[in-house]
């Protein structure tokens, strides 16, 4: 199988503000470990909250929401040197005890479109996993993932041992 045209594939998962939260994202119909079959994902766009959702941090308090795409489910967030880690990032969002100042700063800590042949994936789930600090930031984070599918080569079986899963 020849590299394919890219796609799009599109999670999201909902947050109380409270608790890890975690959705699994199935990736069968792509990835066939018998058949060689692999997922590359290219880029990961990702949105905070609701399109109409107003974002503002607790008053005189900072307050960060993160999210994690990895390979293997996890119970809470993890930093990037866990082989399973695929992407993370994390919205601030600081306010002056008045309201009157806040700032906000989105920031991805690890992606695919940072590395020059982005990520392979030879898993058949995923999962996108959510926390906050300061409570309810957001409702929910939502990602889009650019993916091709290609055959497993030699080397692609290397580099994928060598670096994950």
């Amino acid at each position: 199988m020849a590299k394919s045209d890219s796609f799009f594939i599109r999670a999201k998962v909902s947050t109380n503000g409270l608790n890890y939260a975690e959705n699994s994202i199935d990736l069968g119909a792509y990835v066939d470990a018998l058949g060689k079959s692999v997922l590359r994902i290219h880029n990961i766009s990702v949105q905070y909250g609701t399109p109409i959702q107003s974002i503002t941090g607790p008053s005189g308090a900072n307050a960060a929401t993160a999210y994690q795409l990895t390979t293997q489910s996890q119970s809470a967030m993890v930093d990037v040197t866990d082989r399973s880690v695929v992407s993370s990032g994390r919205l601030n969002v600081g306010t002056a005890v008045d309201s009157n100042n806040t700032t906000v700063s989105d920031m991805i800590d690890i992606s695919p479109q940072s590395f020059r042949n982005g990520y392979l994936v030879a898993v058949e789930q995923m999962y996108l996993g959510v926390d906050q600090l300061t409570g309810d930031l957001v409702s929910q984070v939502s990602i889009v993932l650019e993916c091709t599918v290609e055959t497993l080569s030699q080397s692609a079986a290397m580099a994928l041992a060598l670096s994950q899963q």
